[in-house]
């Protein structure tokens, strides 16, 4: 089982790559950014918050580091033509030596759309719109040409020059919905989702049957989630802070008691935790809270 790490893009870029460079050292598999512009809040205030780009934040670590695996935590389709994102891609494999995972999904943040006036489609044209947009990143990516004559993309004959170091790039697609399980199956090599075990098994089980129609090994589908993770020496304490989070899904106790979640994901097939340090604070504390969670909560669940 793996165990990666999710630095906040809202944190100053030197916590950024301490964050990365210590969890390289310390045997953390890989480390993720997330791509947006903006929080999301519709409070202006709180949406002002400064945050990092993600692809250049993940060149610059890519040159940073030499054996942990990058990736964008995923990279919204809406905003970043395919075309753009094939060559970045290539580009960063190539900087890293053969260490990118390249995350994507749909698109959904309302306001750095409506800000930057870029349009969000209804869900449906918006998995449309994501599958010839993957069409595309999977052919540059992969061939020596590639014409895609879409609604919402159109390339002929292009070229996507140097290729990735990687035979292939691997391809994670962020989602929930029973269209992008589809797409998923047909076209991805990793899924992801937040969530705790009950609701990865009830999303993992209908990738399952997706991946059936499409006349593919669901065990060839790599699965990953992410929690919010309260970690304390009080696990009353980190318990309380998990069930009073706002977040999607949220974890809390001691090293120790993690345990028992992190094999309860690995029971419904999760092949990666992410952890993001949103709540390990900063500086010395942050680094002792993700190494007590390698050295106690991933050591008993690696193979």
């Amino acid at each position: 089982m793996r165990f990666s790490i999710w630095p906040s893009v809202g944190q100053p870029w030197h916590e950024v790559v301490d964050t990365v460079r210590h969890a390289e050292a310390t045997g953390w598999d890989r480390a993720y950014l997330a791509d947006h512009f903006m929080a999301n809040s519709a409070d202006r205030a709180e949406a002002a918050a400064p945050l990092l780009e993600a692809t250049a934040a993940l060149s610059a670590l890519a040159a940073l580091t030499e054996r942990i695996v990058l990736a964008p935590l995923v990279l919204g389709m809406t905003y970043r033509h395919p075309a753009v994102v094939a060559n970045w891609a290539a580009t960063v494999d190539h900087v890293s030596n053969g260490r990118l995972v390249l995350g994507l999904g749909a698109g959904w943040q309302v306001n750095e759309h409506e800000q930057y006036g870029i349009e969000l489609p209804p869900p449906g044209p918006l998995v449309s719109r994501f599958h010839e947009g993957l069409r595309v990143i999977e052919g540059l990516l992969t061939r020596e040409g590639t014409t895609v004559l879409g609604d919402y993309y159109r390339v002929t004959d292009a070229l996507c020059e140097p290729k990735p170091v990687q035979s292939r790039v691997p391809l994670l697609v962020g989602c929930t919905g029973e269209r992008m399980l589809g797409i998923i199956a047909r076209h991805a090599d990793e899924w992801n989702m937040w969530g705790l075990p009950d609701r990865v098994a009830e999303r993992s089980a209908v990738l399952d049957r997706q991946c059936e129609k499409a006349d593919r090994d669901p065990a060839t589908v790599q699965r990953s989630c992410q929690a919010v993770w309260f970690v304390g020496d009080d696990g009353d304490t980190a318990r309380a802070e998990a069930v009073a989070s706002p977040a999607r899904a949220a974890i809390g106790g001691t090293p120790e008691d993690l345990v028992e979640m992190v094999e309860a994901w690995q029971a419904v097939g999760v092949d990666e935790i992410i952890v993001p340090d949103f709540t390990l604070g900063t500086g010395a504390r942050k680094r002792e809270l993700m190494d007590a969670i390698i050295e106690v909560t991933a050591a008993t669940t690696r193979g």
